[in-house]
């Protein structure tokens, strides 16, 4: 079975961490975020994958290779420009077998794609979408269904009075390749969610009422939230199963001299030095330096960084070789992009954002 994973976006709303790390294979957990996907698709019998890219597309192949090492092929295709979901998939149209998954490539999930699968082909449909329950659907778009699972009708940001299911397009697809012939020419933008799926209502399109653990990581409190519940196997994944057969932490090669607390992974080459403190739900990369007395709650700190003496990182996310001085405070939902450097006696909260490369002398800011 072949699947198309759509890998083409800028990752905006996860900037500064996407200004120089593509989307796709931005880390979480300690490997590349599209490698969850990988192995969820392997498991459920996909053993064909085309990567559509488009923004940093060497980025993504220079991290990913060719060889997955987990039985699968992965080819790529990269789109010229920007041409939309519909666009991106009818680019890749000769390399499509004659029903194949389509998935859009920035949702962390388990659902059934087995079961999915049984569906569609029981129903011959042209089309089967992957539908969720969300709690508050009002901020997606639902998708009502007949009793015979067709899709009925899409309502795009409903109101309170039209809100009588909590299904959403959960981003998975399966797609019998002929439904393509219904759509522009290769090179125009187009939307799936926009054009062809409103236009095979009645004709073929049904939904697949999924269930299990289901998020759209594209946003820093979503992506923390992600390397939470991989922390704590809320998703079923490979490094979720190997946390809870070492009592949720992982340490990899690196000095541990202070205290970690699960459920926290620690990369290869890293040092947590003395009444240093890194936890709970904390993920520290390769090579990164917490120093005496810091402590590094609900956050992620990514290769080479480093946090300086008695600084405090809580719900955060800290980029490729950030340098944090001493008696830093870091929280409340704080990204910093790569080889930011903050000087010592800083205070960054409230969401706030800083670009790669930025330097912040010490004392500078105080929220």
């Amino acid at each position: 079975m072949q699947a198309l994973i759509l890998a083409g976006g800028e990752g905006t709303r996860l900037r500064p961490l996407t200004s120089t790390i593509p989307k796709p294979v931005a880390p979480l957990v300690g490997k590349p975020f599209v490698c969850y996907m990988l192995e969820w698709l392997r498991g459920h019998g996909i053993d064909d994958v085309i990567l559509a890219c488009g923004f940093m597309a060497d980025g993504v192949r220079e991290i990913l290779g060719d060889d997955t090492g987990l039985g699968l092929t992965l080819r790529y295709v990269e789109e010229p420009r920007p041409l939309g979901t519909g666009g991106a998939l009818k680019f890749a149209e000769k390399l499509l077998d004659e029903q194949f998954f389509m998935l859009n490539g920035d949702v962390l999930t388990d659902i059934d794609l087995s079961e999915q699968l049984r569906q569609h082909q029981r129903t011959q449909a042209r089309a089967t979408l992957a539908l969720i329950e969300a709690e508050d659907p009002s901020a997606y778009g639902l998708v009502r269904r007949n009793p015979d699972h067709s899709v009925a009708e899409f309502v795009e940001k409903p109101g309170p009075e039209e809100i009588e299911t909590s299904l959403i397009n959960a981003g998975a697809y399966i797609l019998e390749r002929e439904v393509l012939d219904e759509m522009e020419p290769a090179g125009t933008n187009i939307s799936v969610e926009r054009d062809l799926f409103p236009a095979l209502v009645g004709r073929g399109l049904f939904g697949y009422r999924a269930s299990g653990y289901w998020l759209d990581i594209g946003t820093p409190s979503r992506y923390l939230q992600g390397t939470f519940d991989v922390l704590e196997g809320n998703v079923q994944t490979e490094i979720g199963r190997r946390l809870g057969e070492a009592s949720l932490v992982l340490i990899h090669a690196a000095t541990i001299e202070g205290k970690v607390i699960a459920p926290a992974t620690v990369g290869p080459g890293s040092l947590v030095a003395e009444q240093a403190i890194v936890g709970g739900r904390a993920v520290l990369g390769s090579g990164v330096t917490v120093a005496a007395g810091a402590h590094v709650e609900a956050s992620v700190v990514l290769d080479g960084a480093t946090v300086g003496a008695r600084s405090t990182i809580i719900d955060s996310i800290l980029g490729p070789s950030v340098e944090i001085g001493e008696d830093c405070h870091i929280g409340s939902g704080v990204v910093l992009g790569e080889g930011v450097t903050i000087g010592a006696d800083n205070v960054l909260a409230g969401g706030a954002r800083i670009f790669p490369g930025v330097q912040l002398p010490a004392g500078a800011i105080s929220f």
